[in-house]
């Protein structure tokens, strides 16, 4: 994956006392440490992927701090150090007197070739936020990013640096950012007036900033995103769901509000007469979820997706991965799970799975199913039972409520189970059975879920008919990714032509269902 990496170890090796020298040079691994922790009365630790290992057998003492704070930088407002053009941070922790009484001394690296698992969207043009925990490569992704789009792309770019993390410690930025130019921030407090600064006085085509935080980086991110300038930033956070849900940043993906709608309004779209809808543009028209160094999900169109989360359905991301030789491997994930709302939209998809759900009976004998007799089987997962069974023995379907998810067509659980994702959610969608989601565990909820289920099973086709028509649509869209402006496929019912607009989804093209009746199809197109 890693076309080259500077780390400049050996200046963290001279801030450090003899023995803890010679344990992390005998150790060797220097590629995968990360960080060394010196705590006040502690055994001093190095920390690697995957292990930590111990440096001295006795406690650190004031002297060894002091051995180290003598060797670095002045710490700043945040409590951060460094060493002159290098990438490595110092955090300091203090006591109530202010006596530093430990540090984590952080191994900063320039790695060329980060970035070119998300390459493409980079150079596109867009805005792209990369999302992440701590630690998981973010910075070190956004100072690749400043040198591919200043020294590949010819780009006027600027890094608006909080802590000298992404540029390194001193007056002269170091060469992991090429020829990006740096404007240091003073203050974390002053980072959103320099944002601002750096438009106005500098000129540039892309600004490149690292961790926004605040209400105010997110407003002055927003007002440079509508001046025409790319923007490439990092925030923390583990997927999109999260940023909308958080009131500071939810911006950054257009923020959301509660839209009342009139009561002509709400009847047509069968919603809530109150709803959540994004509020404006997103400032980021693409989002990276960092999973790994080497193993990213994207969502290209960060508003689409916002919307589609909105409305009750999950989200498909394009997942990503580098394997050994190199190569960007991009798949799709095959189960999309949608959160059920007894007021939504009745034109919503209830497919949950790529290869079909309970809104069409699959006869795997190819024949035609016996229509008067269709026994739906429901392994029930933290749904109170006591009014599933009244809404069973009440319908006039036929309703079978199984213990196990081997037995069963679909697996129905609440909101709040499937965040746990207990290992019976797991092993649900692991062999590709449905996965129903209520947003309340309410007897409206399950009686409107059940005749939703009913809907859907008016129709019936065959096991053999679903995987020619699928067939087909994998020919077209390979014809639009050939040079075909678009192609059409042959009539065929909703839920068929459901699963064709989820191939065209797959290959990234759109689609449409045109005709009336027993002509209406699904045309594939270039978006």
């Amino acid at each position: 994956m890693n076309d080259f990496v500077d780390m400049d170890l050996g200046l963290i090796l001279e801030l450090l006392p003899d023995g803890m020298v010679d344990a992390i040079n005998e150790h060797g691994g220097y590629d995968e440490l990360l960080e060394i922790i010196l705590d006040l009365g502690r055994e001093p630790e190095a920390r690697f992927l995957g292990e930590n290992i111990t440096l001295l057998s006795r406690e650190v003492n004031t002297e060894d701090i002091q051995y180290v704070t003598q060797r670095i930088s002045d710490f700043g407002d945040d409590n951060r150090a460094g060493i002159e053009r290098t990438l490595h941070r110092i955090s300091a922790i203090r006591n109530r007197g202010d006596n530093i009484i430990g540090l984590t001394i952080r191994v900063g690296r320039a790695v060329h070739g980060t970035v070119n698992i998300v390459k493409d969207l980079i150079m596109s043009g867009n805005s792209v936020l990369l999302l992440g925990r701590p630690g998981v490569g973010k910075t070190t992704m956004l100072r690749e990013v400043a040198r591919v789009l200043a020294d590949e792309a010819c780009k006027r770019v600027m890094v608006v640096d909080t802590s000298n993390e992404i540029a390194g410690d001193g007056d002269i930025p170091h060469s992991g950012i090429g020829k990006a130019r740096r404007m240091q921030v003073p203050s974390p407090v002053a980072q959103h007036a320099l944002m601002i600064e750096a438009v106005e006085n500098h000129m540039p085509q892309v600004i490149i900033i690292d961790e926004i935080g605040t209400e105010l980086e997110a407003n002055a991110a927003r007002t440079i995103a509508e001046r025409g300038v790319q923007l490439v930033a990092t925030a923390h956070g583990n997927t999109l769901e999260n940023l909308i849900l958080n009131p500071t940043l939810s911006d950054l993906v257009g923020g959301i509000e509660s839209v009342t709608l009139g009561d002509i309004e709400a009847r047509r779209r069968r919603t809530k007469k109150t709803i959540l809808e994004r509020r404006s543009p997103p400032t980021f028209q693409s989002l990276v979820e960092i999973h790994g160094w080497s193993s990213v999900a994207v969502h290209s169109d960060v508003s689409r997706v916002v919307d589609s989360i909105l409305r009750g359905y999950g989200t498909r991301p394009e997942l990503r991965t580098i394997d050994s030789t190199g190569n960007v491997r991009v798949s799709y994930p095959e189960q999309q799970t949608r959160l059920f709302d007894a007021n939504g939209d009745k034109g919503m998809d209830k497919s949950l799975s790529f290869d079909g759900a309970l809104n069409a009976k699959v006869d795997k004998g190819g024949g035609n199913a016996d229509n008067s007799i269709v026994t739906t089987r429901i392994l029930p997962y933290g749904v109170n039972k006591g009014k599933l069974q009244q809404v069973v023995q009440n319908g006039l379907d036929a309703i079978e409520l199984v213990t196990d998810i081997a037995n069963a067509d679909l697996l129905l659980t609440t909101k709040n189970f499937y965040r746990r994702r207990t290992r019976a959610l797991v092993q649900a969608e692991e062999i590709g059975k449905p996965v129903y989601v209520l947003r309340k565990n309410t007897l409206a909820q399950i009686q409107q879920f059940f005749r939703t289920l009913s809907t859907g099973r008016k129709s019936y086709v065959s096991e053999g008919e679903i995987s020619k028509a699928i067939k087909e649509a994998e020919k077209a869209a390979i014809k639009v990714d050939g040079g075909d402006t678009m192609a059409g496929l042959n009539p065929q019912g909703s839920y068929i032509r459901r699963l064709q607009h989820q191939v065209a989804e797959k290959h990234g093209f759109s689609s449409s269902s045109t005709g009336q009746g027993p002509s209406r199809h699904v045309t594939i197109y270039r978006q």
